[in-house]
Order: structure tokens, then C-alpha cells, then sequence
């Protein structure tokens, strides 16, 4: 074929890609043929694989190398809001250059003008907005306790922190919008969503990732089904997974857990009506990487291995388990990500320790911390779970996969618990562990000696 004839090919190729109608993408909501998530006597029967088989096709695949997720830097910033902040900034400052001529800032002079005099100092300033600097830095509102960083300031990091920590909202009532659903029901999705990740050896920031983003989904809906709840809770670990796993499961292995109740175009049409409904806001700073903070810099000593696991791998288990029993009680959604990871840490620590790497002062901190008392009563009274060992896990990565546990059977306890000091509370005005004398008449008569 000549050169010329294949010039005129390409051109008119050109020109019949130009000339295609182009249509904008849109998304229709559409009826979904969800799952039957049956409620039989206020439990919920789940339809998901026996967790024998998935584990027996999990155990054929090769051994793959895991990510570090115990380190701070992963917390600290995100790059694209790193780009976006540093777009928004002004130079306000030149740099000063040996050659006036040079410089990008110099004045041209123009004798032919006179120069406008500047107002006096008594002038009102016109057209000034006070808030202009605070609207693109935030101030934290707590003292940084990280450690000085040699690749960052340590207070822009620490109210990058703080500023995530507060940029993502939940909402505790969501089930108002909800008639046809319990608080009962998440809890048992939930605790299957951590059976799953601990089958798939998923990380312990996926299924936090996963609870972060059913919440807040469930709060921008209304008159959501049971029926649906299987659907929403498989999506939400489907886009945690890809987010914060290396090598997450394929599509059809989310899909073969929930025994065909769920089908892999369900999934992927959940997941781009969660995604839309959460705006793309999909990295919150989590529970679980608040605690990775925490106990980074209680234990760190050497600041040159700040990205590096400095806590026992035992201390951090047995702190994520009270979590883990916490975030099935929807009564978690009515505090930050950040105090109940501090709340935790003082039940297995102390009130010093907690303030010194959260900054949390106890007015702040003592209504989640006696939140979560009956739960750490109930944990205390099963007996801490151990760190459990996986194929094809290195060692100093254990502690950050997602375990399975009893939740649901600690749940129940600690709520048990609960009812009691409410109906305390309500026997007696005065406060738990307030000794009250007899009255007079019901006084024993001295004795005589």
C-alpha cells in the first residue's frame, strides 16, 4: 500500500471519529432484583457460603506479599488534597533576585502616573475578607503529640488529621428514615461483613472502611428494605477492598459468599449508587487508624522509625476487639472516629497516657468513655482473644488482619448490662456507688455494754 493512500486512511478515520454523536453518560436508579435477607425471630439468617469452602478456595491461591498498614504516614495526608491545597495558596512572597531586572515581581516604573497614597492607618479597610486565611487553613483545635517529622511540620499534619476527622459526618438517626429496618439488623451485617473479611484475610482499615461508608450511605436514603441490606453491606467491603488492598478478591468471589443472593451486576450497580450518594468522599480517617496513631506515639522512641510498628501486636488486638464489639451498637455513630479510638485506649491504659497522644481532656472524652464500659466489662468477662496466626501472613503483619469473634453473643451482654444501670438510674436519683444512710427508724438500737 502506497504512503499516500495511507494518509488519506488515517484522515478520513479522523474524520469519522469527529463526526460520531457524542452522549453524555448518565445514571438511572433502577429497580433492583435484590436478595431474600430473611428475618426469622429478630435473627437474621444470612445465605452465604459455608466459610469451610470459601476458606479451602482461599487457602489453593499463592502466597502474596501483604502491605504495612500499621504506619502514620498512610493517615496523614492524601495527595490529591495535598495538590488541592497547594493550588489554592497564593505566593504572596518573592524570591529576591541579584538582578532586579530579573526578578518577576519587580515594578516598572511609570513617572508619566502618580502613585494613588495609600489610606491612613484610622481608614476602615474596604473589601476585606477576615476569614480568607481561615478558609484554607485550618487551625486545630488540640496541640499536636506527634513527634517532630523530618519530612513534615508536625502541626500541619496533626490538623490534617483532626480536619479529616471532622470533614466526614454520620448521622446516629438514621433509622428514623428507615421504618422497616432495627438497629439489630446492622449489627448482624456487621458482624458477617468481619466473618468475610476474615475468610478473605482482609485488613482491618477494609472492614472499617466498609461500616464507615454503609453508615453514611444509609443516612442519605429512606425506606431502605431488608431485603437490601445484604446488597449494600457486600458493595460497601467491595469498594474498601479495592481502595486498601494490594490484591483484593475478584468480583465473583464477593458474589459466591452470599450464596447467590447477590449476583456480580447487582454489586457493580450498588457500588456506583454508593459512590455517587457518598459524593466520592471515600477516605476517612477511621477507628481503627486512629488507634495506629495512638499507639505509634505512646511507644515510639525513635523518631527515625516513626513509619515503622513500634506497639506490642497483643496490646493492639485486644484494643481493636473492644472496637470491633463497640461498631456493632449504632450508639457509635454519636461519637468521632478519633474518641472512640481514645475511649478504648483508656480502658486498657490511663487517663495520662490517653491525654498525652490524643490531646482529649476527660469533660471531652467521659461520656464515651462510660459508653463503652458494659462492652469492656463484657470482653473482660469472656476473656481477650488472641492474636491469631494466617497462612501467607508474615508475622508483623497479624495483628492488622480483621478476626471473627463472638460479637454478636458480647453485643447482647453489654447491652444486657446496660438496661441495668438505666434501670438503676431510674430507682434512685443519686449516682451509681453512692451510699446512702438507713433512715432512723430502721437504725439497730446501740447495745449496752
Amino acid at each position: 500500500m502506497s504512503w499516500h493512500k495511507l494518509v488519506c486512511q488515517k484522515k478520513f478515520l479522523n474524520a469519522s471519529a469527529m463526526s460520531l454523536p457524542i452522549t453524555q453518560y448518565g445514571f438511572a436508579q433502577t429497580t433492583i432484583n435484590v436478595i431474600n435477607f430473611s428475618i426469622i425471630s429478630n435473627k437474621t439468617e444470612l445465605k452465604s457460603a459455608t466459610i469451610q469452602d470459601v476458606a479451602k478456595e482461599t487457602m489453593t491461591t499463592t502466597t502474596r506479599s501483604r502491605k504495612r498498614k500499621a504506619d502514620v504516614a498512610v493517615y496523614l495526608q492524601d495527595p490529591d488534597e495535598e495538590v488541592t491545597e497547594m493550588t489554592k495558596k497564593k505566593h504572596y512572597e518573592c524570591e529576591d533576585y541579584p538582578d532586579p531586572a530579573a526578578s518577576p515581581c519587580g515594578r516598572i516604573p511609570t513617572p508619566e502616573c502618580e502613585a494613588p497614597e495609600l489610606p491612613s492607618c484610622d481608614a476602615p479597610l474596604l473589601n476585606y475578607q477576615q476569614y480568607s486565611f481561615r478558609h484554607h487553613c485550618v487551625t486545630p483545635t488540640r496541640s499536636s503529640p506527634l513527634p517532630a517529622l523530618c519530612w513534615a511540620n508536625k502541626e500541619d499534619v496533626w490538623s490534617n488529621l483532626l480536619k479529616k476527622d471532622h470533614s466526614y459526618h454520620r448521622d446516629g438517626g438514621f433509622m428514623e428514615r428507615h421504618p422497616h429496618l432495627q438497629p439489630k439488623m446492622r449489627a448482624i451485617l456487621l458482624d458477617w461483613l468481619m466473618e468475610v473479611c476474615e475468610v478473605y484475610k482482609l485488613h482491618r482499615e477494609t472492614f472499617y472502611l466498609a461500616q464507615d461508608f454503609f453508615d453514611r450511605f444509609m443516612a442519605t436514603q429512606r425506606n431502605i428494605l431488608k431485603t437490601t441490606l445484604q446488597l449494600i453491606g457486600i458493595s460497601a467491603l467491595f469498594i474498601a477492598a479495592k481502595l486498601e488492598e494490594i490484591y483484593p478478591p475478584k468480583l465473583h468471589q464477593f458474589a459466591y459468599v452470599t450464596d447467590g443472593a447477590c449476583t456480580e451486576e447487582e454489586i457493580l450497580t450498588m457500588e456506583l449508587i454508593i459512590m455517587k450518594e457518598l459524593k466520592w468522599n471515600l477516605s476517612p480517617l477511621t477507628s481503627i487508624s486512629w488507634l495506629n496513631v495512638y499507639l505509634q506515639v505512646a511507644y515510639l522512641k525513635n523518631t527515625g522509625e516513626v513509619l515503622l510498628p513500634q506497639f506490642p501486636q497483643t496490646t493492639f488486638v485486644q484494643i481493636a476487639e473492644l472496637l470491633d464489639v463497640c461498631m456493632l451498637d449504632i450508639r457509635c455513630l454519636g461519637f468521632s472516629y478519633g474518641m472512640l479510638a481514645a475511649s478504648a485506649l483508656f480502658h486498657f491504659s490511663s487517663l495520662e497516657l490517653v491525654q498525652k497522644v490524643s490531646v482529649f481532656q476527660w469533660p471531652e472524652m467521659e461520656q464515651c468513655v462510660k459508653w463503652m464500659v458494659p462492652f469492656a466489662m463484657s470482653i473482660r468477662e469472656a476473656g481477650s482473644s488472641l492474636l491469631k496466626t494466617f497462612k501467607g501472613i508474615s508475622a508483623d503483619e497479624m495483628h492488622s488482619i480483621q478476626v471473627h469473634a463472638p460479637y454478636l453473643d458480647l453485643l447482647e451482654r453489654a447491652q444486657s448490662y446496660q438496661l441495668v444501670d438505666v434501670e438503676r438510674s431510674q430507682r434512685s436519683p443519686l449516682p451509681s456507688g453512692v451510699l446512702t444512710p438507713p433512715p432512723s427508724s430502721e437504725k439497730p438500737e446501740p447495745s449496752e455494754s
